[in-house]
């Protein structure tokens, strides 16, 4: 009969660490899955950022462009050529074509001069 307690007390004894060990575990689990969550949470928080001053930068360029062509007078061409080697008239194009598109869209498109001296 004393053989039979000292099983069922390794048993429990066997059990309980068991469910210990899967506890620790599954708690484990949950502290990388928060993590895991946060930090992929903070890439999409920061990439939509990259793409919120971008859009900016982009804006600024276009609309530079555009007072280039419409109030300078340059064809497209001449004002790439103005802006150096690292604009290509694709890019160009497609920065153009931004500010048309924000104009029928309607979203404001106007320079706002922010930071830079204004001519007059």
């Amino acid at each position: 009969m004393g053989a039979t307690v000292g099983k069922q007390s390794a048993r429990q004894s066997a059990r309980r660490a068991a469910l210990d060990a899967q506890a620790r575990m599954r708690t484990e689990r949950a502290d990388r899955e928060r993590r895991l969550s946060a930090l992929g949470v903070r890439v999409m928080v920061a990439l939509s950022e990259r793409d919120q001053l971008v859009t900016l930068c982009e804006e600024r360029a276009s609309s530079a462009l555009a007072e280039m062509v419409e109030r300078e007078g340059l064809n497209l061409g001449e004002a790439v050529a103005w802006c150096g080697p690292d604009l290509s008239r694709r890019e160009a194009v497609r920065l153009r074509r931004l500010r048309e598109v924000g104009a029928v869209v309607g979203e404001p498109n106007e320079d706002t001069n922010e930071g830079e001296p204004v001519e007059g």
